[in-house]
């Protein structure tokens, strides 16, 4: 089911009264009185209606999968203003990736959503033999290896033959990898990729500063085979795995352990196994692009002679010729694969190119300074935002769920709004590029194709964030974030609150049931993003 349209509406404003030494109030008749009472009743019935979802999702809250756990929860009437509940409006809590609403609304005030990334090749003398090529990224967060094929076609198009040496130039950015909080463990994981401002995104989902590896088995006893992707001829393989016995165990393990650019496989592949892939990060992401794009060359019949390194171009070439050059989607576009599958790397590389706009400074202080002030410039009100990153990975990001409601109120009257709504997952939506993190989730339930929000997983960290649209053009803006609660995510709570609201609002489906039954399996959902473990 698609999506309603998110036209933006005026929002309905209290004035408040009039003193009565500024007006004089006439004598009502009986028949205005009279008159009112239908709609005296017709209030009646909203506050009965408002108390009892009150009640409802008071006792949602009340699933055991929450004991000991602080929940901030908002829901607003976007039309009247009105809150319609509140829990724990003002406490600080982590946001997980629910802060990536925060940072993709400010690169959409700051960038714009036609603004797009540049990546070139830049040689200081064009003719058939270079002696120098250097390969300058731009932050452009979709950098295929097809795209790299494309631009080393045009290079052999432009007359070049030979390369002496090809250095890849990622100074747009700084050379700050990762979050100085993040988990060293999560390192070999795509969701903790490197940041860099020349990456390579691999597949139709972009995940960059990846490579895709496969291991296949062989026969039994003998070693597996490993094929490291993209990657192949950039890291190491420490292959200690072996075939197992056809219908046997499956123990293998797919590691880049931290500090080298080595994938170490071990464990036991059954001989009758499917061949079992996984992206893991590799070190220095423009390393690895700069010998997809050595590859790329070679296969277009330009001969790269000497060394594939790391490199700025030299100051002294003052402005060198530019040889061939790759332009991104607009950000609009970019903006679907990351927040439909939260993608962390897209989102601090988008931080990055944040200061480079702002203070002509890739990184992540500039970056985020730029972030709380486009922010403040919208009209949202920031003293509750605690900024450590873009993605929400950092576990020393803050927010209030007042603070994400007051978001979700003022981009309504940005120019950019229906491109940001549209990026944000559908709530049971089978196609992943329009369901994401939400494509399994209320489906059959009043929520479906109503909802629309910003999910947030991490180990003890758990938040939904967004809207749902009435079927008469009404809308909620909610936010739940729970922190602190032991085992899964409670997702079946969050859901239970958005299909309640999408009830409220008049839509029909299976009342979302407000006491759970406790023979039913609390602690619904993982300890990541669903996409993160390649699950949706």
């Amino acid at each position: 089911m698609a999506p309603a349209n998110p036209q933006r509406r005026p929002r309905r404003r209290n004035v408040g009264w009039l003193t009565a030494s500024l007006v004089t109030v006439p004598l009502i008749p009986l028949s205005v009185i009279a008159s009112a009472a239908p709609a005296m009743a017709t209030e009646h019935a909203t506050n009965e209606l408002v108390d009892e979802l009150r009640s409802d999702i008071d006792a949602i809250l009340e699933d055991p999968a929450l004991e000991g756990a602080t929940s901030g929860v908002v829901v607003t009437d976007a039309d009247s203003g009105e809150t319609l509940y509140s829990r724990d409006t003002d406490t600080s809590l982590l946001p997980a990736s629910n802060m990536k609403l925060f940072a993709t609304a400010a690169a959409l005030e700051v960038l714009g959503p036609g603004h797009t990334f540049e990546t070139e090749a830049v040689a200081e003398e064009q003719g058939p033999n270079v002696p120098e090529l250097y390969l300058v990224g731009g932050g452009d967060p979709t950098l295929s290896a097809d795209d790299l094929d494309s631009m080393a076609a045009d290079v052999a198009a432009s007359g070049v033959t030979s390369v002496g040496d090809l250095y890849a130039d990622d100074t747009w950015f700084d050379d700050e990898r990762l979050v100085d909080d993040w988990w060293p463990e999560d390192e070999p994981y795509a969701y903790s990729a490197q940041i860099s401002a020349l990456t390579v995104a691999h597949g139709d989902r972009y995940d960059t500063g990846v490579t895709e590896v496969t291991v296949t088995a062989g026969g039994e006893g003998e070693p597996v085979e490993v094929a490291p992707g993209a990657a192949e001829g950039y890291v190491e393989v420490d292959n200690r795995a072996v075939t197992g016995p056809a219908g046997g165990g499956n123990t293998l393990s797919i590691d880049r352990p931290v500090g080298t650019n080595t994938i170490t496989v071990t464990g036991t592949l059954p001989a009758d196994a499917a061949p079992s892939v996984a992206l893991r990060t590799v070190d220095e992401p423009a390393g690895m692009a700069g010998h997809v794009f050595a590859r790329a060359l070679e296969e277009n019949g330009v001969t790269v002679e000497g060394e594939i390194a790391r490199g700025e171009v030299p100051a002294e070439w003052g402005d060198p010729g530019v040889v061939a050059e790759h332009t991104s989607m607009p950000l609009d576009e970019v903006l679907v694969p990351l927040m439909k599958f939260s993608n962390n790397g897209h989102t601090e590389m988008l931080i990055k190119s944040i200061g480079r706009h702002t203070a002509d400074e890739g990184t992540w202080k500039a970056g985020l300074t730029g972030m709380d002030e486009a922010l403040r410039g919208i009209g949202v009100d920031t003293s509750g935002l605690v900024l450590n990153d873009g993605s929400g990975l950092s576990r020393t990001d803050r927010v209030t769920a007042g603070t994400v409601v007051d978001l979700l109120d003022r981009v309504q009257d940005a120019p950019w709004y229906e491109v940001w709504h549209h990026s944000l997952p559908v709530a049971g939506a089978e196609d992943p590029f329009v369901g994401g993190t939400l494509a399994s989730r209320m489906r059959g339930t009043a929520a479906e194709g109503v909802a629309q929000g910003k999910t947030g997983t991490m180990s003890g960290v758990s938040a939904l964030s967004g809207y749902v649209q009435g079927p008469d053009g009404g809308e909620l803006y909610f936010s739940v974030v729970n922190n602190g609660h032991a085992g899964s995510a409670p997702l079946h709570v969050q859901d239970a609150i958005v299909v309640r609201l999408a009830e409220y609002l008049g839509h029909d489906g299976a009342r979302a049931d407000a006491t759970l039954r406790q023979d039913v399996p609390v602690t619904v959902g993982g300890d990541l993003e669903c996409s993160w473990e390649a699950a949706c």
